[in-house]
């Protein structure tokens, strides 16, 4: 099985391509002036906490504070606790591990989560959620396990 990795890079867009034995498998273009931040993690602190909103505001080194409301909190957290009160799980000073899921737009900061994922062709990683999930096959728990320990890593060497 012959694979190559086909790469064009112009200053517009940065295209990729996977090819299999002769046949096309993936493609992917990125535009740089479309790059978003969607799907980036960052280490961020709590900077405002708003009980009425539910919600806070943290800060992950843009020029706004971006948003996380309750209902972005992890699930596990929040089944653990059982708690409606967003004060419960988060307060000012706090760091936390957070994934962009909408840009910024306008006077608008991103919208975070801390459900995190990290996507692959063939898996999606939740180092946080109880599930492991393939298009093949799910992962045995000891390789779950050893993952999620490398990506622990790599997150606390950025701390």
């Amino acid at each position: 099985m012959s694979e190559e990795i086909l790469i064009n890079i112009t200053p517009p867009e940065t295209r990729v391509a996977v090819i299999e034995n002769g046949v096309l498998q993936e493609l992917i273009i990125e535009r740089s002036r479309e790059r978003g931040l969607v799907g980036n993690i960052y280490k961020g602190e709590v900077c405002r906490v708003l009980p009425g909103m539910q919600a806070a505001f943290v800060d992950i080194g843009l020029p706004r504070a971006a948003f996380l409301h309750l209902s972005d909190l992890s699930t596990q957290e929040l089944e653990r606790t059982g708690s409606e009160n967003i004060e419960h799980y988060l307060h000012e000073g706090q760091h936390i591990i957070v994934q962009v899921v909408k840009d910024p737009l306008g006077t608008k900061g991103a919208r975070l989560t801390t459900d995190i994922s990290i996507p692959s062709r063939f898996q999606v990683y939740m180092p946080y959620a109880n599930i492991s999930t393939s298009a093949a096959v799910l992962l045995p728990e000891q390789r779950r396990n050893v993952w999620k320990k490398r990506f622990l890593s790599l997150i606390c060497y950025f701390c």
